[in-house]
């Protein structure tokens, strides 16, 4: 697990797909946290990516940071505990300014069942669950 964060901090945009019905959705993001073991995203409950996530939590994330990239399967879950999305904001303090732990937009979702494959031009591909 810390290397696939360590993989997506570097990057810094990472790109979430997400299925609307039969339609993919893919958008850039930049907040990935670890929190109580596990590794979590941020996004504003306004925002179709909730909708989207709540129909269908099967997502996958891509980056790609100096002729390697990164592809995780997984399914986000969604943590509506204060004490996670205190721990996203503080770790993106920029964010505070459109999000607040206590607000009712603020979510947080951590990756479950998921698997990450390393891959790069040249290298074998490598696959690891967490």
């Amino acid at each position: 697990m810390k290397r696939v964060y360590d993989f997506l901090k570097k990057a810094g945009v990472y790109y979430l797909a997400t299925a609307e019905g039969d339609q993919p959705r893919v958008r850039p993001f930049g907040t990935v946290n670890e929190f109580e073991g596990r590794l979590y995203i941020q996004t504003g409950k306004v925002k179709p990516t909730s909708r989207q996530l709540a129909e269908n939590p099967k997502a996958e994330i891509c980056a790609f940071v100096d002729g390697a990239w990164i592809r995780v399967a997984c399914e986000l879950v969604e943590d509506d505990r204060v004490e996670a999305k205190k721990s996203m904001l503080d770790a993106y303090p920029d964010l505070r300014g459109m999000y607040n732990e206590n607000d009712s937009n603020t979510q947080v979702f951590y990756m479950q069942n998921a698997s990450a494959t390393f891959s790069a031009f040249g290298r074998e591909t490598e696959t690891v669950a967490f």
